[in-house]
């Protein structure tokens, strides 16, 4: 056993999941149905196999699902959530984020419109995932001033865009790239240049999770540390990036 090791690790396997709409940093395994692979489950199991820990990322359904299931305490981990109050509420942020992630505005290429700010989206018709967040404050803006329409998966945003249904997709600038090339229309979408966001993406525990302990916390946090200053996370979006994109 390592010397970095857990003595006596709180449980043998935590259960994870995420958001499957999230490539390159989580999507759907189609050699293992039922498992989510890619950056960010990559990452986690380098972190976590060293101290005696096993990690099984698995695919429960929509992101909506996975922040239900972790507030229940039927998850053990999260992999990849923005910080939001409610989150803090039933989460347990670990510290640092894994990475920064800019949201932008993305439009089909005949239809874009000057953007500077939040207010330039109202009166316009949104689409992203149900329950997504795009950083607090955002998100409390457009409760009270924005339509954007929640639906089960990214491709159905993206169409919805494509047939006039919507006027913008609300997305990830990486999540958008991968996923509209994957889909073979990455040629009639653009971001537009002003994201509306740009937030840390942290891996969490349930606190009503009974592997959450202080310890396993601080230990993850520790290697997390240090794959992040050591360039690890990009070079592992850079692998599953192509991964991805060549698979699709």
């Amino acid at each position: 056993m390592p010397a970095y090791a857990l003595q006596d690790p709180p449980c043998n396997t935590l259960t994870v999941s995420g958001n499957p709409e999230y490539p390159p940093l989580l999507f759907r395994d189609e050699k293992r149905p039922g498992y989510l692979i890619g950056a960010v489950p990559a990452l986690l199991k380098e972190i976590t196999e060293p101290l005696g820990v096993n990690v099984e990322v698995i695919d429960i359904g929509s992101w909506a699902r996975v922040q239900r299931m972790a507030r229940q305490g039927d998850l053990d981990m999260v992999a990849g959530a923005f910080i939001t109050s409610d989150r803090i509420g039933y989460m347990d942020y670990l510290l640092p984020p894994i990475t920064h992630l800019p949201t932008a505005v993305w439009v089909l290429k005949e239809r874009e419109f000057a953007y500077r700010h939040w207010p330039d989206l109202v009166g316009k018709r949104g689409s992203t995932l149900i329950n997504n967040s795009f950083g607090q404050n955002f998100d409390r803006y457009a409760e009270q001033n924005l339509r954007i329409e929640g639906v089960r998966s990214i491709e159905q945003s993206f169409q919805m865009a494509l047939v006039d249904r919507v006027d913008y997709v609300l997305y990830e600038v990486l999540q958008g790239e991968v996923k509209l090339e994957s889909l073979g229309i990455a040629d009639q979408f653009v971001p537009l240049p002003t994201p509306v966001s740009r937030e840390g993406l942290f891996f969490t525990f349930s606190k009503a999770a009974p592997c959450n302990s202080y310890e396993l916390r601080e230990r993850l946090a520790d290697r997390l540390y240090e794959f992040v200053n050591s360039g690890r996370v990009d070079e592992l979006i850079r692998r599953y990036k192509a991964l991805y994109t060549g698979a699709g």
